[in-house]
């Protein structure tokens, strides 16, 4: 239940804290003096939409905080706040909104942040409020399938209906998405299967290409090449068409010789025979080298054409696929294999979405027809124990039917609802086209009274229910309210006075002007009895409290 409510800044609610008991809470006041406003700070808290426009005059930020106490096994709450990671204390939970200036608010759960949706989540387990406008629900075939699920004891196997649905659609969808994966690769199978084949063809190798262009060099230049290793090779060798020059070798093997001689006498000449002697050794192993890329290097046009065709057929799959290098290619070559292999892969994923399908259809099918059985079960006692509500209230002709219509199977099952409904008894018709307001109301409160010994809700808010009905009828719709909350915590915002006399706690909310700010506040307080006689008194008689109206609040409160 909601033992406590402490707003601050809110519109024109500058501060309050006010603790309320169990059973049925009245809450009264004159038009405009803040029953909506104190409404609407508790629809903040459990999760409404925020804005800058709630926070009051001159106020950097607006806070809500509601304390509640509940048993989280109880009220289905244990797993939403364990997923949460919100603790559990002692049965108390509290739930605070803090809005700023900017219109951006931040919830609380135990002081645990959460997002607002985990907030709205909590409190559609702590509270349901039935507005002024409500009665609109009853022209809404899921609500009304709701109300009788409650009944049926259907509820929980509605939400397993709900979640293979959701489980369905999501393997359908991506089924869909594989089909037309599947169907765009075989549009391009053929395509790509070309594409790879010629770079598989092409037995590419990173780093070839600037191996080509430097044979395909040495091959184009071949004939310049061996002139000049020759002419190289003449060099040190001495050999000329004279041939009566010495060759480097022997040239400096006789210099080697001489120095030696001289480096008996001179010792530095010694050092030189030294240096000329590995010089020689030096040119020796130069002219070796330039012997064999001498032997090395071909006069081969065939060579040069095979090599000038590679380099044609590597810069024309280069350009083809937009590719700077060998790598790019390889690159792309391996990105086009693995789009062939991948259709094996989505075909293979594709069976089994098909199979899981199959298998979530038939479990959809099983849970839509034992929520069928049930919903068709309660149908006949449900209409009945709201017929019978609704006769009490002083339509005694009355008859309220249930018509379960066959749909496709979806989240509720295969079966939708039509509550049809007639004061006379006679050709009674879809509910949202033939009640008087009066009659929409009462109807309402049977369904929520029935739906109170069912939802297991711990506290529930009936805003004006009795709108269109006066005397002796809203004397019984405050029985009924009054009845509910003998098990569960109830609270009642009424202008009728035979609804305000039920339940034990008696709030008024008024309007009063602070005389330091000149501004509009409203507050709220709990009545003590002989407060209450006056309270109901005025809704009796207006603003002129007269000896009858006193009498007749005396007596509306006794009875």
């Amino acid at each position: 239940m909601l033992s406590r409510l402490q707003v601050r800044n809110y519109v024109l609610i500058d501060s309050l804290e006010i603790d309320f008991p169990e059973g049925l809470i009245i809450i009264t006041g004159q038009t405009g003096a803040g029953k909506s406003i104190l409404l609407g700070a508790l629809g903040l808290v459990m999760g409404s939409k925020a804005d800058a426009s709630m926070l009051s005059e001159g106020a950097d930020n607006c806070v809500v905080e509601a304390e509640f106490e509940v048993g989280a096994e109880e009220y289905g709450l244990k797993a939403v706040l364990e997923e949460n990671d919100v603790e559990w204390e002692d049965g108390h939970l509290i739930v605070r909104r803090v809005v700023n200036r900017s219109g951006r608010s931040r919830s609380f759960v135990n002081d645990s942040p959460v997002p607002v949706q985990v907030l709205q989540e909590i409190s559609s387990h702590l509270i349901d409020i039935h507005s002024q406008h409500q009665t609109m629900l009853l022209s809404d075939r899921q609500f009304q399938l709701g109300i009788l699920d409650f009944f049926a004891s259907a509820t929980e196997l509605r939400e397993e209906c709900a979640a293979i649905y959701r489980s369905l659609n999501a393997l359908k969808s991506e089924l869909a998405a594989i089909d037309a994966r599947i169907a765009s690769l075989a549009g391009e199978k053929d395509y790509n299967e070309a594409q790879y084949r010629q770079l598989e063809a092409a037995s590419l190798r990173e780093g070839e290409l600037a191996d080509l262009e430097e044979e395909q060099k040495a091959l184009a230049n071949a004939e310049e090449i061996k002139t000049g290793l020759c002419s190289v090779e003449e060099l040190f060798t001495g050999a000329s068409s004279q041939g009566d020059t010495l060759s480097m070798d022997a040239a400096l093997k006789e210099a080697d010789k001489i120095l030696s001689r001289v480096g008996r006498y001179v010792p530095a000449a010694s050092e030189l025979s030294e240096r000329v002697d590995s010089c020689r050794r030096e040119l020796d192993d130069i002219l070796s080298e330039v012997e064999q890329l001498n032997s090395r290097t071909e006069l081969s046009q065939s060579r040069l054409e095979e090599v000038e065709d590679r380099m044609s057929l590597l810069y024309s799959l280069m350009q083809k696929h937009g590719c700077s290098d060998e790598a790019e290619l390889i690159a792309l070559r391996d990105r086009l294999s693995e789009t062939l292999v991948d259709t094996t892969l989505l075909d293979e994923r594709r069976n089994e979405l098909v199979s899981r399908i199959r298998v979530e259809e038939a479990s959809l099918d099983d849970k839509a027809e034992m929520l069928h059985g049930l919903r068709a079960a309660a149908a006949g006692p449900f209409a009945d124990s709201i017929t019978m509500s609704i006769r009490n209230l002083e339509l005694p002709y009355a008859v309220f039917e249930v018509e379960l219509l066959p749909v496709a199977v979806g989240a509720s099952g295969k079966d939708t609802v039509q509550f049809r409904f007639s004061a006379t008894g006679r050709n009674a018709v879809d509910v949202a086209k033939c009640a008087s307001g009066g009659e929409m109301s009462r109807i309402m409160l049977a369904l929520k009274a029935m739906r109170a010994r069912y939802a297991n809700m711990p506290t529930m808010i009936f805003d004006e229910i009795d709108t269109g009905v006066s005397g002796s009828v809203a004397d019984k719709m405050g029985s009924m309210i009054c009845d509910m909350g003998a098990f569960m915590q109830v609270f009642a915002i009424t202008h009728l006075p035979q609804v305000a006399a039920k339940g034990s706690a008696h709030y008024l909310v008024s309007k009063e002007v602070d005389p330091v700010t000149s501004q509009a506040v409203s507050t709220i307080k709990r009545l003590s009895d002989g407060q209450r006689v006056l309270e109901v008194a005025r809704m009796l008689s207006g603003s002129v409290l007269t000896d009858a109206a006193i009498a007749n609040a005396e007596s509306l409160l006794k009875g």
